[in-house]
């Protein structure tokens, strides 16, 4: 009786240590802080941009064209919510003396870093209460700013991008709403266009879903076609940085899965330090066969923002 008690509490004590190498195992592959830079880390994969990737971009200059790919920002414009943006010209400004110098200023109301073309930061979307590299939103969100994962820290931003024109893989001028972009679409349109992503690349998605600005804002805001999580992680595992989309949310929108939302935000920003560039225009490079460009954006350095405006550029 006592030897079939051993075996009892031996077998016991085995099935019991592999519950918990499962659960160990388990929570450590769920678990994604502290960032690969550091538990101080506030740069995410910017710290991919180093001075020889700087270089690499400067090779794809070939021809001397520069593409804007920034949105003009002007009432009207598609905006998520109720965010808001308005432009006034207070009087005129007279100042002293003979030659009658008089200036203008703006006084800009609403949003600013979520609105028009826009680049999110990494203090932007979280999952529950934790940020990237596990900061709690409690401990750095602000009235006045955040006081941690502000853009101000992302830094100047120039690498060699790719643009993966989806659209014309499928055979489309525009993807249908709601279409979910897979590992096969990107893989594919890559194989088309000869090019292949390398780590530190910004990776641009042509959708053509940006015809839709300033002409239909209601469809083009109601839904959009984008990357799924699957798409998602092949970014992940190609170690980009940033990754941007003709679109106002980069992922397919609504996703799916209803009982999920934004959950690439989440992949990219919270758990892998990964920008995201949205409502970008793409149509000119797609036109162009440009597949492969210099790609230099600058966040605007307001501390303690989620986000930055701004117009960025691709030169080829």
């Amino acid at each position: 009786m006592f030897a079939d008690r051993r075996v009892w509490a031996a077998g016991a004590l085995v099935v019991t240590g592999v519950l918990l190498a499962c659960s160990n195992a388990h929570g450590q592959a769920d678990r994604w802080y502290p960032s690969r830079w550091g538990a101080d880390d506030q740069r995410g994969a910017a710290n991919r941009l180093t001075p020889a990737k700087v270089l690499e971009a400067k090779n794809m200059i070939t021809k001397g064209v520069v593409y804007q790919l920034g949105h003009v920002y002007e009432p009207g414009m598609p905006m998520y919510g109720t965010r808001h943006f308005s432009l006034r010209i207070p009087q005129a400004f007279k100042m002293p003396g003979k030659n009658e110098a008089i200036y203008h200023d703006e006084i800009i109301s609403g949003e600013l870093g979520q609105i028009g073309t826009q680049f999110d930061g990494l203090g932007h979307l979280g999952i529950g209460e934790l940020f990237y590299n596990g900061n709690k939103r409690s401990e750095f969100a602000q009235a006045e700013g955040l006081t941690k994962l502000g853009i101000e820290n992302v830094g100047a931003i120039v690498t060699r991008g790719v643009l993966i024109d989806v659209a014309k893989f499928k055979g489309v001028d525009q993807l249908p709403m709601r279409y979910e972009i897979t590992p096969a679409d990107l893989k594919g349109a890559l194989q088309r266009e000869g090019v292949q992503i390398r780590s530190g690349d910004m990776v641009l998605i042509h959708t053509g879903w940006s015809s839709l600005w300033m002409k239909d804002n209601t469809k083009f805001g109601d839904s959009e076609p984008g990357i799924g999580l699957a798409a998602g992680q092949m970014l992940v595992d190609a170690e980009v940085v940033v990754v941007g989309a003709d679109t106002w949310g980069v992922e397919v929108m609504p996703n799916p899965d209803s009982s999920l939302s934004a959950p690439v935000h989440q992949l990219f920003l919270a758990k892998n330090g990964i920008y995201l560039h949205e409502n970008l225009i793409t149509a000119d490079l797609a036109r162009d066969n440009v597949y492969e460009f210099m790609y230099s954006f600058a966040p605007l350095r307001l501390k303690g923002a989620t986000g930055s405006p701004g117009n960025p550029v691709a030169i080829r």
